[in-house]
């Protein structure tokens, strides 16, 4: 594979281990709640075992997502979890932590092309994140949970993203940490970047045909922004 950054228009961003570092915070808070049992583990260190849990684990919840909408009631679940986050005041905004350089990455990338958020969080938790850090302005199209009936590793959420921009899927690009945004954006016909500052793996993210492999989000802008 390779990656073709003279055909580029779009750049589509998953939140989570790409622009927000919430997968290895998923990692430390679980740690905290098993720290009785550490010595199960080699070295007392449960943390491979945990990223290799939620890594595998995935996909088959993102396509749980898309069940609610199947059945009607995708709306009045999503309600439900807001009311229920206001009355155990676990409110979303506050409680992310941004990968490092992705606020000037953005910055500098919205002046050249159309930007997008495609994430599998619901849309108050994606509005969250980008109003946290002041991001919202740089995107063009936010593609949250709801957006779409199926949503990653579908490709309805790049499609739909695309076509929202009218940009021709074709010169739109992925980004995100794992297969879930690799094939996402693959099966779209988009281009894919996988980044390894999340949870997924070199190995992984190239048996699922990634275009282009990055250490982290930031280095995108060594590609596009020349």
């Amino acid at each position: 594979m390779t990656f073709e950054a003279s055909k580029v228009q779009a750049v589509f961003f998953d939140i989570d281990g790409t622009l927000a570092d919430t997968d290895d915070e998923y990692i430390r808070r679980v740690g905290r709640l098993i720290r009785p049992f550490h010595w199960l583990f080699p070295k007392r260190d449960p943390t491979p075992f945990l990223r290799w849990g939620l890594m595998i684990s995935e996909s088959p919840l993102n396509a749980l997502v898309g069940i609610p909408d199947w059945l009607g009631v995708d709306a009045p679940l999503v309600a439900f979890y807001n009311r229920l986050s206001d009355l155990l005041k676990r409110q979303s905004q506050g409680h992310f932590v941004i990968m490092a350089g992705v606020e000037s990455l953005l910055e500098r990338l919205a002046a050249r092309y159309a930007l997008a958020v495609i994430s599998v969080r619901s849309e108050r938790d994606t509005t969250a994140f980008l109003k946290q850090f002041g991001l919202e302005k740089f995107f063009r199209v936010i593609v949250s949970g709801q957006t779409v009936p199926h949503t990653k590793p579908y490709p309805d959420p790049v499609r739909w993203a695309a076509r929202t921009l009218g940009v021709p899927v074709e010169a739109c690009v992925m980004v995100g940490d794992t297969t879930v945004d690799v094939l996402a954006g693959k099966r779209a016909g988009a281009q894919a970047v996988g980044v390894l500052c999340g949870f997924g793996e070199r190995a992984e993210m190239e048996r699922a045909g990634a275009n282009l492999i990055l250490d982290n989000t930031a280095e995108l802008g060594d590609l596009l922004l020349k």
